[in-house]
């Protein structure tokens, strides 16, 4: 049995015996400590109705839980890709905002881009703005292909 099922089970046993336990003792209160034998008949055929009715419930519930999954996937199926295509440009965006911060760095040390005291801050600069400047465009190229 999967581990699902195995909590489905004890979850919907605890609250059929739950149920049964309540109704023996209303029965119990009803009849005021005389045990009679057609009295724990009712009871226990009112208890068995009382778990059909309840596991009649589960699936009716179960069905229109599906059912419903099944329609909100269905409405949310377009907003879905409209959704992944919003998030890619978004994302690109992003990164072109790092490349625009770093920009001015770039330029700021473009004389000393060979050799010079900003040597490695052009470098670092210019990596970094490669790097997100190639994320972006291929989000925008992911973007494009959906």
């Amino acid at each position: 049995m999967k581990p699902h099922s195995i909590g489905r089970t004890l979850g919907i046993g605890i609250r059929v015996a739950g149920r049964v336990v309540g109704q023996r003792v209303a029965a119990g209160a009803e009849v005021s400590g005389v045990a009679n034998s057609a009295s724990a008949a009712a009871v226990e055929s009112r208890a068995a109705s009382a778990a059909v009715q309840s596991q009649a419930a589960g699936k009716a519930g179960a069905r229109t839980t599906g059912s419903l999954g099944r329609g909100m996937a269905g409405l949310l199926r377009p907003f879905r890709r409209v959704g992944g295509i919003l998030w890619l440009e978004v994302t690109g965006v992003f990164f072109l905002l790092f490349v625009a911060a770093f920009a001015p760095t770039a330029w700021r040390t473009r004389a000393s881009y060979a050799h010079g005291p900003d040597h490695r801050t052009f470098l670092a600069a210019a990596a970094v703005m490669v790097v997100f400047l190639y994320l972006s465009i291929s989000s925008f190229w992911r973007a494009r292909k959906k």
